[in-house]
């Protein structure tokens, strides 16, 4: 049986008291740590957004950084996910394009996307896949 370390459970317990671990809020909200089979195989999961996007003016990088966390069905991180996750934009004006990092290795399931950029104004929603999980929309932000 795998075990979880205390490096990676301090990371997640850094981020959800700085960052809140959903938009509104600074305090953790049912996240968990999960302990792999130790064969390799992820668990039936899904990506949930840790830093939704916030508004920001156009061609500027949001601001903190979008970060996604791969979980299991219960919520609970999935420590032994290091895929490949990616955004992309999902709606929003015509013509408006995603640039910077969209795609990242996550690590002990987490991935952080630096410098993500709109190029027009609108309303939009980011969405966040990775292979074998269940992809997850964010929350409608605005650039100005």
């Amino acid at each position: 049986m795998k075990t979880t370390t205390a490096s990676t459970i301090m990371l997640i317990a850094t981020i959800c008291a700085t960052s809140g671990c959903f938009p509104g809020t600074a305090e953790p909200t049912g996240l968990a740590i999960g302990s792999g089979d130790g064969g390799g195989a992820v668990p039936s999961g899904r990506l949930a957004f840790l830093v939704q996007p916030t508004n920001v003016p156009a061609g500027d990088p949001i601001n903190p950084e979008v970060k996604v966390l791969a979980v299991d069905s219960l919520g609970r991180v999935l420590p032994d996910f290091n895929g490949r996750v990616s955004v992309t934009l999902s709606s929003g004006e015509s013509g408006g394009t995603l640039s910077g990092t969209t795609s990242v290795t996550a690590s002990g399931g987490l991935a952080i996307f630096p410098g993500l950029v709109v190029s027009q104004a609108g309303l939009y929603t980011l969405i966040a896949s990775a292979s074998g999980l269940v992809s997850v929309s964010s929350t409608t932000f605005s650039v100005f």
